[in-house]
């Protein structure tokens, strides 16, 4: 399936239904197909072929996702574009997946303007929402090239999405994702979670992400997708309370901020079925909070770019006991692999490990990405022993559940011990004054490596770092208890929410 064919699947069920609404404009299936159509259209007109790479730099908006179903319709290539990438990081990338047009917002012309000149592929500039020096209006631009797509347009390859990794260890890579990858994605979702008829799903996360993946199975049932262009949390809680929202994705930092929110006990919440959180660990003691205050239908998703969400999954009903308590035990795991997932831990030397043992969390299945444009070298090496290589050390138990221990290169090695500084993390993040916590090693000469943890407080709360390392050593024992504490108003993070552990290692050993 095309992209394009979830939002078409959704206009079948009802051209005249609400699908996308943001502030008091809501546009209907019927109104977004036929625009969808017309995108296509004029970007056929305008020159794009099969397979053409066509960017989308935007914060969400109604607009720059219709948008993406028209480049889908015309064949071409979707390339999301974070608009919080530095500048160098985005020419990085147009040039990487060689984009020959652009679809903007005119709140990053700047960025635009100060690339455009060192991309020699890029030759048309389309602004989303307004006039700007060297590119045309939107508008403009459908007027000038209006002409029926054809439809029978198909990328040779299924490739429909490219997604860049991030740079920040180096050049980033782009990851080949093919209407496979997206159809398999989708296929579990509705699989895993649960639905009902034309689901109200909010999208406070960035689109380009996770929360735009998760549109596709929202559409494709004749849902409706109300959107935030900036995140706000009492914001959020208003909108799920007025637009009845069935469904939504939130980071766990996120998470944090709404059971820290005023608001957020005096919200009428029982529209929600599923509360998707993911993108990177959560606290169990804050999980569990949030089973409490915010209801039982919390649902965990774990994937990564180039196995887009759905490498395991724990719906709302298994943070449960058949009793209907809470399962504790649980919290901390990522779910069970998916039905169309093959996963397992590896060690080293490429031996799959039996249940319980510690090893490389590896994947195989039709939701593993196509692998890295134009990069074979690092393609052959996150695939070695013919497993898509995840980067995370887990295990999985007698049940089948997998639990995510920490990154590889995160595992720190103090006194001749392995340490997984997630696991240290969680039992920081049980403190109650703990908002966020980061652990890092630190070069040592008596130890190795030097167990250091990076806290936020929580508002209005206080404690020591003596205070810190004493409730961890209780918890987890002298070794793998932090050796230093440093407490920060708040930590380095990157566009996408995730904490930027190489620069807190950075800072600390100025």
């Amino acid at each position: 399936m095309r992209l394009a064919d979830y939002l078409d699947k959704g206009a079948s069920l009802g051209r005249g239904t609400p699908c996308l609404t943001t502030g008091a404009t809501t546009l209907t299936y019927g109104e977004v197909y036929d625009r969808s159509v017309a995108v296509a259209g004029a970007l056929q007109h305008t020159g794009i072929a099969t397979g053409d790479r066509v960017a989308v730099l935007s914060a969400n908006d109604p607009l720059a996702l219709t948008c993406v179903f028209g480049i889908s319709r015309a064949g071409a290539v979707w390339c999301p574009v974070n608009p919080r990438n530095e500048a160098e990081e985005n020419r990085q990338l147009f040039d990487l997946f060689g984009c020959r047009l652009l679809f903007f917002q005119r709140r990053f012309a700047g960025l635009v303007a100060g690339i455009r000149d060192r991309l020699p592929n890029l030759r048309w500039l389309v602004c989303l929402d307004g006039a700007v020096d060297g590119a045309i209006t939107f508008d403009t631009w459908l007027a000038q090239h209006p002409a029926e797509p054809d439809v029978h347009r198909h990328p040779a390859d299924g490739l429909c999405m490219l997604a860049g990794t991030g740079g920040t260890t180096g050049r980033p890579k782009g990851v080949r994702l093919t209407e496979l990858n997206m159809m398999t994605s989708t296929a579990l979702a509705l699989m895993s979670y649960p639905f009902g008829d034309r689901p109200r799903y909010l999208a406070l996360a960035p689109l380009t992400h996770s929360a735009g993946v998760l549109t596709f199975p929202i559409l494709s049932l004749g849902g409706e997708v109300v959107i935030m262009p900036a995140p706000d949390i009492g914001e959020f809680l208003a909108l799920v309370a007025q637009h009845r929202i069935t469904h939504a994705f939130l980071p766990p930092t996120v998470i944090y901020g709404l059971l820290d929110h005023p608001d957020l006990d005096r919200t009428d919440l029982s529209s929600l079925r599923c509360l998707w959180y993911g993108a990177a660990p959560i606290s169990p003691t804050r999980l569990e909070e949030a089973l409490t205050r915010i209801g039982p239908v919390l649902g965990q998703l774990f994937g990564q770019t180039e196995a887009p969400n759905m490498i395991a999954t724990l719906a709302p009903a298994e943070h449960f006991r058949p009793d209907g308590t809470i399962a504790t035990e649980r919290l901390a795991s990522a779910g069970r692999p998916t039905p169309l997932t093959t996963v397992a831990i590896m060690d080293g030397q490429g031996a799959l490990l039996p249940p319980g043992e510690r090893g490389e969390i590896v994947v195989r299945g039709p939701l593993v990405m196509d692998g890295y444009h134009e990069n074979p070298a690092a393609t052959a090496e996150v695939s070695t022993f013919d497993w898509h290589h995840t980067g995370d050390i887990g295990y999985l138990d007698d049940d089948n559940f997998l639990y995510v221990v920490d990154r590889a290169k995160d595992m720190i090695i103090t006194g001749g011990f392995n340490v997984y500084s997630a696991e240290v993390e969680q039992a920081v993040l049980a403190h109650t004054a703990v908002a966020e916590s980061a652990v890092v090693g630190l070069a040592d000469e008596k130890w190795g490596e030097r167990i250091t943890a990076v806290v936020q407080l929580r508002p209005g709360r206080s404690v020591t770092a003596d205070e810190l390392i004493a409730f961890v050593k209780q918890r987890l024992g002298s070794v793998k208890a932090p050796k230093q504490v440093e407490i920060w108003p708040d930590l380095p993070r990157s566009k996408v929410g995730k904490v930027l552990k190489n620069v807190i290692r950075s800072e600390l050993q100025e």
